[in-house]
């Protein structure tokens, strides 16, 4: 029920426009014409002359060829799809629906719908994207035909506010996106008619984003995507509506970046793998509006928070939800999209570069999308020392010594109903010169399996503790928590010789204060966890979750159980994985402690 007057408004406005949209839907001028190239990214021959004969090059071409072939890498698998692409199909249940009215879609509903999730990762065409930039890089006639072929595939099967893919304003975004990269790529090659039926249906993208932004439905990267989709727009093309698309999509972007980046620079979804996708778009968008110092300062806050998480292996830890996705080129290792992130905005905030930056960083994304950039410097900097540091609004510690990277995670759920936080607090990842010790196991499933999706976000996969088999708060459905924690930070205490910091969450009655001591010269991360509640017998769980059998002898425990878990490296991928479970049936308080070597 809606209870907000602003809110209901907002929403029977869409509706009307929408519907408006199905009946008519408004024609580009006869005389239209898009100017190619598009002047506010990099020109196609700069790019073309940057990559040519790379490293990056060569597996663009081979990427290209997986497409062709019909092995399209998606999420942490492969998706093979025949000559004819069935775009509304879930590929994985075979579950396909109409083309419908895109309300009357029940996208959420898998047993009559299928995995969305996988539907609109194909359908937001990055794989075309691959397509467009071989055709750039080595002028492939095949990559440009099969180009040609999936988009007028898709057009047909898709009619405009017809059928799940445009169910979701985000997945639009995402579309347009790859679209406008398709344009910059090889616009020039596209022939006539279809360049013209193609971009009658980018426009209507445009005019779907304007009236569907997520203002109340998803009020976070959603909407933050779809506003940078909008804007985009408005600014490299001259569409009928271009100048209002610039206009509010700009205005959403300067606001969200006030409302979901917290002053630490962490993003407020308290998701690491969504704060990478916050990085992306806002950089992208600051391209492309030219933003004042402000902007730029919040930027700069988020990629140092980002540098901090990825730590000297340059590696991502999965603190809440890994969807699969990127903002762009989702190809390659997950846990390493956070470096051309982080390459991407130094470069466009003329900053100094991470110590290990190279090629492999800059030329997925950076290159594409900035004039110029930064020399990489092609000897291997000096790495500097690291660096223990406490980011207070959401949390996170970091304990650092010489090949040593701690992440603790001392903070809240994210905001609103923290849809994309795990049940995690407390919980805690470890790298040793480079490699996991104790990792975080990922999400693995949104929809489809909500077994494993509540498995894969509660305490029990994650380095915490769990109480009476309960989680630290509530699952309110695959994208929200009831009855959030209670959480603080009580201490924290860097030094030369040591790292010390304590955290408390308190939920249903219990309260959980863990302490954790990085012995610097010892080698040491100490480990401390004090349970209290009301009384009667209770039962008290810590569990581990090492990256290989090498941690596991790290792992110095009282009596423990080894369990069968997995690791999910990607959305839809999982591999079987070693839990370490300690376990004490008792009244509290209760008292347990661990210790992991280092040297």
């Amino acid at each position: 029920m809606l209870e907000n007057p602003a809110e209901l408004r907002s929403r029977l406005e869409q509706e009307v426009y929408n519907y408006a949209l199905l009946r008519l839907p408004p024609k580009l001028p006869r005389d239209f014409a898009a100017a190619w190239p598009l002047r506010a990214l990099p020109r196609p021959d700069a790019i073309s002359q940057r990559l040519r004969g790379t490293t990056f090059a060569r597996e663009i071409r081979d990427l290209a060829a997986r497409v062709r072939s019909g092995d399209i890498p998606l999420l942490g698998t492969s998706l093979q799809v025949g000559p004819e692409i069935h775009w509304r199909r879930d590929p994985l249940s075979g579950i396909e629906t109409g083309t419908g009215y895109f309300r009357g879609i029940p996208y959420l509903d898998a047993d009559r719908a299928g995995d969305h999730k996988v539907i609109w990762e194909l359908n937001r065409h990055q794989h075309l994207v691959v397509l467009a930039q071989d055709w750039l890089l080595h002028q492939d006639q095949a990559s440009l035909a099969e180009l040609l072929l999936q988009l007028e595939s898709w057009m047909e099967q898709n009619p405009f506010q017809r059928g799940i893919n445009w169910a979701s304003a985000l997945e639009v975004a995402f579309r347009a996106l790859s679209w406008i990269w398709i344009f910059q790529c090889a616009g020039e090659a596209l022939p006539e008619p279809f360049r013209r039926r193609w971009l009658q249906m980018l426009y209507w993208h445009g005019c779907h984003l304007e009236r569907n932004l997520s203002f109340y439905f998803s009020p976070n990267t959603h909407l933050l995507g779809e506003a940078v989709a909008l804007h985009a727009l408005g600014v490299l093309f001259a569409f009928p509506r271009s100048a209002e698309w610039a206009r509010v999509g700009g205005r959403v972007v300067a606001a969200e970046i006030r409302n979901q980046v917290h002053a630490d620079g962490s993003h407020f979804e308290h998701s690491s793998y969504y704060h990478v996708y916050a990085l992306d778009m806002f950089v992208f968008h600051g391209l492309l509006s030219q933003p004042d110092a402000e902007y730029r300062q919040v930027v700069a806050k988020m990629a140092d928070y980002l540098e901090a998480l990825l730590g000297p292996a340059r590696r991502l830890s999965f603190f809440g939800d890994d969807d699969g996705g990127r903002f762009f080129h989702p190809y390659g290792r997950h846990d390493e999209y956070g470096r051309a992130s982080l390459a991407t905005a130094h470069s466009w905030l003329q900053g100094k570069w991470p110590a290990a930056a190279s090629d492999a960083d800059i030329l997925p994304q950076g290159a594409w999308w900035l004039e110029t950039t930064n020399e990489i410097k092609k000897e291997p900097a000096l790495a500097a020392a690291p660096e223990s540091r406490l980011f207070a609004d959401i949390g996170m510690a970091v304990l650092a010594s010489p090949g040593v990277h701690v992440l603790f995670d001392g903070g809240p759920f994210g905001t609103g109903r923290g849809g994309h936080s795990h049940s995690d607090t407390l919980s805690f990842t470890v790298w040793k010169n480079g490699e996991p010790l104790l990792v975080d196991p990922g999400t693995y499933r949104y929809v489809g399996d909500t077994a494993a999706r509540e498995a894969f976000r509660g305490s029990a996969a994650h380095n915490t503790v769990r109480v009476d088999e309960l989680d630290q708060a509530i699952p309110a459905g695959p994208f929200g928590w009831r009855e959030h924690p209670e959480v603080q930070l009580l201490e924290w205490s860097p030094s030369a010789t040591s790292d010390r910091v304590v955290a408390e969450c308190r939920y249903r009655g219990f309260r959980h204060r863990r302490r954790l001591i990085l012995l610097k010269r010892e080698a040491l991360l100490l480990v401390f966890d004090e349970i209290d509640g009301p009384p009667g017998e209770h039962l008290v769980e810590q569990f581990w979750h090492p990256a290989n059998s090498q941690a596991l002898e790290r792992l110095r425990l009282p009596a423990s159980e080894k369990q069968e878990g997995w690791i999910s490296p990607a959305l839809h991928y999982r591999i079987p994985a070693t839990v370490v479970r300690v376990s004490k049936r008792g009244s509290l308080p209760c008292r347990l402690s661990a210790a992991i070597r280092l040297d």
